[in-house]
């Protein structure tokens, strides 16, 4: 089966792959923006779902369309991604030595629309500033969610995680491959 994938993450590129997902990407743009209020649950739904549409309105409608979207949370508030170093020295400070939520919804869109929600829990070390510093100028958070990559360096962080590993990189794949199984 082919499904057209609504993202432009590399890593949800390499975790479809890793199942044996054949896709397609559609290159979409929605407007992203949280206003500080509304819930993160439903926030990365609502994206999910948001990026999902989008790609179904160029999609050929025989071919699922498949869309994520991934929020790192601390004390109610949804941590953006990184855009320069100073950006991520400060969001990797607010998660040293603390455990944030992390909520990845995966949305799917064929004949219906369905979206799936996977919250994981991930614990920091404390943090060094040298540490912080060292990663900070390896560029890696730039452009990610809390300003970590999971699957990176800043693996070595991570004291505790509960949940589901593939979830804090940006596609939760048990989620993904239910949603997948319904799909004839």
């Amino acid at each position: 089966m082919t499904i057209y994938l609504a993202s432009k993450s590399p890593r949800r590129r390499e975790l479809l792959e890793q199942i044996g997902v054949e896709f397609e990407i559609i290159d979409i743009d929605i407007d992203e923006s949280w206003d500080g209020k509304e819930p993160p649950r439903n926030y990365v739904q609502r994206i999910a779902l948001g990026k999902a549409r989008a790609g179904n309105a160029f999609s050929n409608e025989d071919f699922p369309v498949l869309a994520a979207d991934t929020a790192v949370v601390i004390e109610g508030h949804i941590l953006g991604k990184a855009e320069n170093g100073q950006d991520a020295i400060a969001m990797l400070n607010r998660l040293s030595n603390k455990t944030h939520t992390v909520f990845s919804a995966v949305s799917l869109i064929h004949k219906h629309e369905k979206c799936l929600l996977n919250i994981s829990q991930v614990t920091f070390k404390k943090l060094s500033k040298k540490e912080l510093i060292d990663y900070c100028e390896t560029d890696e958070p730039i452009g990610k969610a809390g300003g970590y990559a999971i699957q990176g360096r800043a693996a070595v962080f991570i004291k505790h995680l509960e949940g589901s590993y593939s979830g804090v990189m940006g596609l939760p794949l048990f989620e993904t491959q239910k949603l997948l199984q319904g799909v004839s």
